[in-house]
């Protein structure tokens, strides 16, 4: 159950506060309109996931009967993780596109993330196979994690929109970039785990 909380604590933070598309829409909502709208866009994968979860939950159960299979999804989720922390960790600077438009944060916010591929990916290759294998010891543990992994998600993102909403120089300082490099080398050490469950699934550990 820890394992589960921390998992989703770091999943989810580090998925909150790394540069993407979401982020970028979070941030550039909050610079041209208001604070209010920043946070309208962090709330879109509320809306959005639960579908994506759903799907991607029935696909990986019927797979994890097949462990070798279940073994090369954690491998690929491992790996994905770890390509998310290794670019956290080179990043230089955060790139906006400040463009007057219409706002309608919501729907934008809604449309980025579904058309975005990181969610499918996240939920085939690493929130799906923690959620099947912690649902052995029952149903606390799982949500636990969903729970966790959302709470600081969204909640970052609201934050982060607050934050640049009072000061507009956040994203150029260095406490950013340093958190965000720090959470890469959490992500790095979260995927050595995920790929030696993987190992372990296809017999090789």
């Amino acid at each position: 159950m820890l394992t589960s909380l921390t998992s989703g604590l770091i999943l989810g933070i580090s998925a909150g506060m790394a540069p993407g598309p979401l982020l970028t829409l979070v941030i550039s909502e909050t610079l041209q309109h208001n604070v209010g709208s920043g946070i309208r866009v962090a709330l879109a994968p509320l809306i959005t996931d639960l579908p994506i979860i759903l799907v991607m939950l029935f696909i990986v159960n019927e797979l994890s009967s097949m462990q070798p299979v279940l073994g090369l999804i954690s491998l690929a989720g491992g790996c994905f993780v770890f390509y998310l922390g290794y670019q956290n960790i080179q990043i230089k600077r955060v790139e906006l596109d400040l463009q007057a438009k219409e706002s309608r944060s919501l729907l934008k916010g809604v449309l980025t993330n579904i058309l975005s591929p990181h969610p499918y990916l996240f939920w085939f290759s690493v929130g799906g196979p923690i959620v099947i294998k912690t649902m052995d010891s029952g149903t606390v543990a799982p949500l636990l994690f969903m729970f966790s992994f959302y709470t600081l998600l969204v909640g970052s993102k609201i934050v982060l929109a607050i934050a640049v909403g009072r000061s507009k120089q956040l994203l150029s300082g260095s406490l950013y970039l340093t958190t965000i490099r720090s959470l890469g080398l959490l992500l790095c050490g979260l995927a050595l785990f995920l790929i030696g469950d993987g190992l372990s699934l296809v017999g090789v550990l």
